[in-house]
């Protein structure tokens, strides 16, 4: 992708409305030769604008307008290179279980999760967080209410379960796990929190301190082949659902075609909480207009879509009006 596109549609699609600073950020980049010629020396998976940014706050670049950042850059660009090289894109977000927990809802327990790009696996704990759906709507675990509550507005009436799901087994896979009992690792991770969004590195540091009582297990592997060795270690007496969130766009589309082959091949349910554009026979079932899409990821189950969501699980768009829970 030609980086100045790039890093244009960050600002326009992904940053607007949701963080000024990396708007601004974006569209600076996308206009200033000298910056672009510094990031184009990366291989393209690491040119990512949340990459270079999060490298850059995590080696103590301002929170400033684009001339301050610019300058701050230029000067301290080698050591952006390097942690570009080594780090990769890890956004753990745990409140994006907000908008999977009514997809989560429709399949029968107990399960099994599985998540593909887990990072430090924070969205595997579903049944250990408390949710509020439309600042009306509860649910807590079945302990009582959890330290981490992830807030969702809602349309479209999706079938909220009455209690989070009864989880007997949790395992998540990344090239590059993260541990939540890592300084290092978690501040990494705090580093790619968007510069305003001080809730989420609070919702971040409360879900990794739940997360560090009981670690989840987390293989280091390529996502296709490590799957299917997972999805046959999980008990067999389980719903087993494997399932993953803006994690295929890294990907490239043969690798991404080649993991829905073997996911639809393995005894289990999927998930896919991913942008537009990622697996187009998804999208293609898509009925709502353009204008409605842009800027949303597709929630599906088992390759039908069902809703339009947030990217950190803010909200969810429910478009399928046959699903009932355990459908």
């Amino acid at each position: 992708m030609d980086t100045s596109r790039w890093y244009r549609s960050f600002a326009e699609v992904e940053a607007r409305g949701n963080s000024a600073i990396y708007e601004e950020w974006g569209t600076g980049v996308s206009e200033d030769p000298a910056v672009l010629a510094l990031i184009d020396r990366l291989p393209e998976p690491r040119r990512q604008p949340n990459l270079i940014f999060g490298a850059c706050r995590h080696l103590g670049a301002p929170v400033a307008p684009y001339a301050l950042f610019r300058r701050w850059l230029s000067d301290n660009w080698s050591e952006v290179e390097q942690l570009a090289q080594t780090r990769t894109t890890q956004t753990n977000e745990a409140g994006r279980s907000a908008v999977l927990l009514p997809v989560l809802g429709l399949l029968k327990g107990p399960l099994s999760l599985i998540e593909v790009g887990a990072s430090a696996g924070l969205c595997l704990y579903p049944d250990r967080y408390s949710f509020l759906y439309d600042g009306t709507k509860y649910l807590h675990p079945v302990d009582g209410p959890s330290t981490v509550l992830l807030e969702c507005a809602t349309t479209g009436s999706p079938p909220i379960p009455e209690r989070v799901p009864d989880v007997v087994y949790r395992a998540g896979i990344d090239l590059n796990p993260l541990d939540v009992g890592d300084t290092d690792d978690m501040r990494w991770l705090e580093s790619l929190v968007w510069p305003e969004q001080d809730h989420r590195r609070r919702r971040l540091r409360d879900a990794a301190a739940l997360a560090r009582v009981d670690p989840p297990h987390l293989v280091r592997g390529d996502l296709t082949s490590a799957v299917t060795d997972l999805v046959e270690r999980a008990p067999r007496e389980t719903t087993i659902v494997v399932f993953h969130s803006a994690v295929l766009n890294y990907l490239i589309p043969t690798a991404r075609d080649e993991f829905a082959e073997a996911v639809h091949a393995l005894p289990c349910r999927w998930i896919a909480n991913e942008g537009l554009g990622v697996l187009p026979e998804v999208d293609a079932k898509l009925t709502a207009s353009p204008e409605a899409r842009r800027g949303k990821f597709v929630v599906s189950l088992d390759g039908t879509p069902h809703g339009l969501a947030g990217g950190h699980g803010q909200f969810l768009d429910w478009i399928d009006q046959t699903c009932t829970a355990s459908d």
